[in-house]
């Protein structure tokens, strides 16, 4: 499994911005795919999942209603939309996947073996 995330860069408080992740050797359809992010001195944390049938896509607070995930499983690709975006949006971002991860775990980073890149956001005011 292999991902790449790119999209990334410095935006104003109330721009937005569209990450993607191009994801090979898997299948969406049997793949829990999530989006993480890691601030400075901060733990990795969740951002937006889907469940492994895509049937069930989860949003963590802080990102509810500004965030939309999204993924196409012909060309296996993820997408994080992210409007109205806040100083303390900024973070490094990366895409994740899963085959195990049970729906109740989705929020859980060790619950995910694979992982892309990185790609930076950062978010002046």
């Amino acid at each position: 499994v292999q991902l790449q995330a790119s999209g990334g860069g410095l935006v104003q408080a109330g721009d937005s911005l569209r990450l993607s992740c191009a994801a090979s050797g898997v299948t969406f359809s049997t793949t829990a795919t999530g989006w993480f992010r890691q601030a400075p001195g901060k733990e990795r944390e969740f951002v937006a999942g889907f469940s492994r049938t895509g049937g069930y896509t989860n949003y963590a607070d802080s990102v509810k209603g500004r965030f939309t995930i999204s993924r196409n499983s012909a060309d296996k690709t993820m997408s994080l939309q992210m409007n109205s975006l806040r100083p303390e949006d900024t973070a490094v971002y990366y895409c994740a996947a899963s085959r195990s991860v049970i729906t109740s775990s989705l929020r859980d980073p060790r619950a995910y073996p694979h992982w892309g890149q990185g790609t930076q956001v950062t978010v002046s005011s």
